[in-house]
């Protein structure tokens, strides 16, 4: 005997959102409506600099190497590439599983976080840095802004323990350090499956058993 009392309430409730969504569409074409063609001049122009400088910006790190994960060649080049980049995710590696699926994931996100240069180096061919940054366990991520370490991830303890954790789930590590940005919308989605992108990762790591520099 209540439901069509409970479904008038529900329809005025509808109605009151509504109405207060179609007040605020009214109101911002309103404001539109009483820009003069100064003010849409200026709003034009602040966006063209707003772009100007975007563009700008990724020429500068796409000339840096960003975009692509590489490898630093020697010790005295790291402090090259972390000078010259404001953000710096460098991955200390030897050649043994691990290591592999780290570069795996690694190279997705260098590709989708252009404003950051993703490197690695290999740790026991660096034997001064090891030291200096306390590198013991491989992987290490030495996360770098400024051109000082700010934080490191160690192994796969962070990230759930094994090495069948998602490139999601290493980007969301990162971005807590603020060492990737997002610009917009977030890449990251914590309620994605993320299935398919750790099998995917998984699969071309053993078709592949040679590093892959």
């Amino acid at each position: 005997m209540e439901n069509p009392k409970v479904q008038e309430i529900l329809e005025k409730q509808v109605l009151t959102v509504a109405k207060a969504v179609e007040d605020k569409l009214n109101e911002e074409i309103s404001a539109l409506d009483h820009l003069d063609l100064d003010d849409l001049e200026a709003l034009r122009e602040r966006r063209l600099q707003q772009m100007k400088k975007m563009a700008e910006k990724r020429s500068r790190w796409i000339s840096l190497g960003h975009g692509d994960y590489s490898e630093i060649p020697s010790e005295k080049d790291f402090f090259s590439v972390v000078k010259a980049s404001e953000r710096v995710v460098c991955h200390f590696y030897r050649d043994n599983w691990p290591c592999k699926v780290m570069d795996k994931h690694m190279t997705i996100l260098a590709k989708q976080h252009i404003e950051t240069r993703f490197v690695k180096i290999h740790a026991e061919k660096s034997p001064f840095l090891a030291e200096k940054l306390k590198i013991v366990v491989l992987p290490t991520l030495a996360l770098i802004k400024n051109a000082k370490v700010d934080d490191y991830v160690v192994g796969f303890d962070e990230l759930g323990g094994t090495d069948e954790f998602s490139t999601e789930e290493l980007e969301e590590r990162l971005a807590k350090s603020q060492v990737i940005l997002f610009e917009g919308e977030s890449s990251v989605n914590p309620y994605k499956t993320s299935t398919s992108t750790r099998r995917s990762v998984r699969q071309s790591t053993n078709s592949d058993s040679s590093d892959s520099d």
